[in-house]
């Protein structure tokens, strides 16, 4: 028999669930809109969706999940998730109870990094570097296969630090649902590209809509994509400063931009402070699932 490994990750506009034999290889998978500000559905959607996936495989097992936010050292609550109605919850007893077993959990952007370091874009890299860019902005890292979490479990949150050398027309920022103004998140978010487009072109578009306006020529698209690469260089080059990491693997909606591997590795040199940028940029080999595979290897 199999040994059964099911990962889920929680997004804040899917909940991906899928299965993994011992092997790691694909038995099956689930994708799901989330439940809007449902604290309770989003939990009973968690179980019907393990439930489903046991009854199709005849087979019980391991459940990891990555949720937005961290589990708070002191509490035991969830705190810093950008879909709010996490915030104060005791999601890891919620779901160990409506699921009858003990639960691994860990921050949806840990499990993203420890996915590509395993086996993905980021396989073989002593340190590693995940950054999502997607409904919010969240980031990992990974040293010689382990993931760092930290004394305050917040390890790898660029998203929540300011944008690095802001312009004029940055600052202060807009506010952020964490109460600062200017963050890194509020500018690099899929939300964030779409309304410094909007500002420009005084119509709205989502964010595959913007790169395809883009690529017709249209100046507002264009100018917006050149201000998000710029930022995302800014901010990138302040995680190299500081950690030094051998890649950078971009997941979540916007990393599927490829025209930021081209442009990121022009721009990097201009704000990292060394006289060359030997750190790779990479978009995840695993894609928008790399997440919850990373949630499945929770377990040993």
């Amino acid at each position: 028999m199999r040994s059964l490994r099911i990962g889920v990750d929680i997004g804040g506009t899917k909940i991906e669930i899928a299965a993994f034999d011992a092997d790691g290889a694909l038995v099956v998978r689930r994708r799901v809109p989330s439940p809007a500000d449902d604290y309770d559905a989003i939990v009973d959607t968690v179980g019907g969706l393990v439930a489903e996936i046991e009854a199709e495989t005849g087979e019980r097992g391991t459940v990891g999940i990555g949720t937005p936010g961290a589990i708070s050292p002191r509490s035991g609550l969830i705190k810093n998730s950008n879909s709010t109605i996490f915030n104060g919850r005791a999601l890891g007893t919620d779901l160990s109870a409506r699921l009858d077993r003990d639960i691994r959990i860990a921050n949806d952007a840990d499990c993203f990094a420890s996915s590509e370091a395993r086996d993905g874009a980021a396989a073989g890299a002593r340190c590693t570097f995940g950054a999502i860019l997607g409904t919010g902005v969240g980031g990992g890292i990974v040293v010689d296969g382990v993931p760092l979490r930290g004394p305050n479990a917040i390890a790898g949150e660029w998203g929540h630090n300011p944008l690095p050398w802001p312009q004029s027309a940055e600052l202060p920022g807009l506010q952020c649902y964490c109460g600062r103004y200017g963050c890194i998140e509020t500018f690099l978010s899929g939300p964030g590209l779409e309304r410094d487009y909007a500002q420009a072109a005084g119509s709205a578009a989502r964010v595959p809509d913007i790169v395809a306006a883009a690529e017709r020529g249209e100046t507002a698209a264009l100018s917006a994509l050149e201000r998000y690469a710029d930022r995302l260089a800014r901010a990138l080059a302040a995680v190299i400063n500081v950690l030094d990491p051998d890649i950078v693997v971009l997941g979540g909606g916007v990393s599927n931009i490829i025209w930021l591997y081209e442009e990121l590795p022009r721009r990097l040199p201009s704000y990292v402070f060394s006289e060359s940028v030997e750190t790779i940029v990479a978009r995840a080999a695993h894609g928008d699932s790399s997440g919850v595979r990373g949630a499945a290897w929770l377990w040993p």
